[in-house]
């Protein structure tokens, strides 16, 4: 399997895997959802999990994986505030999971980087 094609499949996996995640325990990301949103926390934590499923069978399908990885990497950029969300809500707790709060900051840039260079190398590119 070509290392472009693994690239791909192990995005869709992250995503897929945080989808899943969004709707069996949705209490973890309701927390998350910036307080400033309309409607109820839930109802964002089901969006951001259905957009994760849908984000990651176009990424995992070579004919709509160029598209769906910089719609991935939008989304990545996307979330952002949320990341920044618990952040400051961890502010107060105990140093391991401030600093794992801390950390997620930064991991946006290597998925919005990686999104990108799976639509790089999918099918369709010019």
């Amino acid at each position: 399997m070509p290392r472009s094609e693994r690239s791909a499949l192990l995005l869709a996996g992250l995503l897929a895997t945080a989808g899943v995640a969004h709707f069996a325990a949705p209490e973890r990301f309701d927390a998350t959802v910036p307080r400033v949103l309309p409607g109820s926390p839930r109802a964002w934590t089901h969006v951001s999990g259905a957009a994760e499923l849908a984000l990651a069978a176009g990424v995992a399908l070579p004919r709509t994986r160029r598209a769906a990885a910089l719609a991935t990497a939008a989304f990545f950029v996307g979330v952002f505030p949320a990341n920044v969300q618990m952040a400051v809500d961890w502010r107060h707790r105990p140093a391991p999971l401030r600093a794992a709060a801390l950390a997620r900051l930064p991991l946006q840039v290597p998925l919005v980087l990686w999104a990108r260079g799976v639509a790089r190398s999918g099918k369709g590119r010019s």
